[in-house]
């Protein structure tokens, strides 16, 4: 097969890119950066073009003689930008996508939206907690996981005329060659001491990057996610001070945990990133990044595992070294 993965060059892009190499398939990469992983990705085969998803002439020369496409660009984690730039990225340039995709006779399209979509899951606060699924109420809380949604209900207008979408939301994807949170986590762990707005008892899903590349090519593989949509994600869920906890164990560091007043903070993140919007920098501290210490995101897999066939092979524990081990070679740490 010869796939196309949009947003190719990035993070989980570059896995999945490796991913498709592995299985023995043919692997076009549309994104505008260059990444980290470029020169890899090329001596590997790929074949790279640096170009937007905003324009329609790089997106049909991309989608040009393909029989996949993995579409994972998108417009994430800018924080002083117009409102426009995420429209156009995420829910304007899917639908260009899709329309070039059924014109040039694409079997399948598989999307990469987010759990965001859900927001905070209110369940898992009850005793005992109640984790999330497909079916959890709508409720993004950022304009990104809004506009995230808004790309699904793109996708689901072209599933409306036949096409075979699948759309994939995973949960907090990390690994080797993660640039994000997770590099953050263990940045802090290494000082030695670890500052925890509130309790530290909020839920977080991971999952290994790899792990949700073996949800694209079961997507593709199995008929019956036409027209579905599966949270992706690893087999538990954990409160935020265990998955620290287990960073610090990997890195054979003691570690103290100090807990902080929530709100304080908060309201602070709120006062400096309306003073950054002056600035050309993106501010150190905004709402997004405080919210992680409060909100619960956990979910179950049963129909990603019962439909896909999707089962995780990648534990928390051997996903964290791994990471920590490619950190440490690659000079992160």
């Amino acid at each position: 097969m010869k796939i196309l993965i949009t947003g190719g060059t990035g993070f989980t892009g570059s896995h999945l890119v490796k991913h498709v190499l592995r299985e023995g398939n043919k692997a076009v990469v549309l994104d505008n950066q260059e990444g980290i992983m470029l020169d890899e990705l090329k001596k590997l085969g790929a074949e790279v073009t640096i170009g937007s998803v905003t324009d329609p002439a790089a997106l049909k020369k991309a989608v040009e003689g393909c029989d996949a496409v993995y579409h994972l660009a998108a417009a994430f984690r800018k924080i002083n930008v117009p409102k426009s730039e995420y429209d156009n990225t995420n829910i304007n340039a899917m639908s260009s996508l899709l329309e070039i995709c059924r014109e040039a006779g694409v079997k399948k399209v598989v999307y990469c939206s987010t759990q965001g979509v859900h927001g905070n899951i209110e369940s898992l606060a009850q005793n005992p907690p109640v984790p999330g699924d497909e079916t959890s109420p709508i409720k993004p809380e950022d304009y990104y996981q809004y506009t995230k949604y808004e790309g699904e209900k793109v996708a689901q207008a072209f599933m409306d005329k036949g096409m075979d979408i699948t759309i994939l939301r995973p949960t907090a994807l990390y690994g080797p060659g993660d640039p994000g949170r997770f590099l953050m986590l263990y940045k802090q762990v290494k000082k030695g001491w670890f500052p925890f707005f509130g309790p530290g008892t909020a839920f977080y899903h991971p999952v290994y990057v790899e792990n949700f590349c073996d949800a694209f090519t079961l997507a593709v593989q199995r008929p019956e996610s036409k027209g579905q949509t599966y949270l992706i994600a690893d087999g538990e869920y954990f409160r935020i001070k265990e998955i620290v906890q287990k960073i610090a164990d990997i890195m054979g560091v003691k570690c103290r945990m100090i807990h902080l007043p929530f709100y304080p903070m908060y309201w602070l993140s709120f006062l400096v990133a309306g003073i950054f919007k002056l600035l050309p920098f993106e501010p150190p501290l905004f709402p997004r990044r405080v919210d992680w210490y409060r909100q619960n995101r956990g979910f179950k897999i049963d129909k990603a595992r019962r439909e896909l066939g999707y089962e995780p092979k990648v534990g928390l524990d051997e996903g964290l070294r791994l990471a920590y081990d490619w950190y440490k070679q690659n000079g992160y740490l």
